[in-house]
């Protein structure tokens, strides 16, 4: 699966956990332009390589993940969610149609990366939640 990803800090631990995992398994990944740069343009960036369908999904970081999940969701089909653990990323899957994981940096350990983003890659759409994400596509 091609997945855009950025981090508006480049050199951080869970930013190499994250590129590790993601390359281990197997996927096709795109550094957005402005990875290693300011938060608002790593998320806009990242949500706009998704809507595009550029890439099929986008992994955005920053400190707290909230920047860059609010700049990707300001791009039109894209819905981004703040995950900090494995049954989160799972629920915005299920519940959001999630199409961007954005992941806090200073709030998620290294160690934990593998899971969130596995089972976050791995939960499927969920079907009976998307009649709510098309009524709020359209408002």
């Amino acid at each position: 699966m091609k997945i855009a990803w950025g981090s508006d800090q480049s050199d951080h631990p869970v930013v190499r956990r994250l590129e590790e995992v993601l390359i281990a398994l197997g996927h096709d990944i795109q550094s957005v332009p402005a990875h290693g740069g300011d938060w608002v343009d790593v998320g806009h960036q990242v949500g706009e390589a998704v809507a595009c369908r550029c890439a099929r999904r986008g992994v955005a970081c920053c400190s707290t993940g909230t920047g860059v999940a609010m700049a990707a969701n300001k791009v039109s089909g894209v819905r981004a969610a703040v995950c900090s653990d494995r049954e989160l990323a799972e629920q915005v899957r299920l519940f959001n149609h999630a199409n961007v994981l954005a992941l806090s940096l200073e709030r998620t350990a290294p160690e934990d990366v593998e899971e969130i983003v596995k089972t976050w890659l791995r939960t499927p759409d969920g079907a009976a939640q998307r009649d709510s994400v098309d009524r709020l596509e359209t408002r």
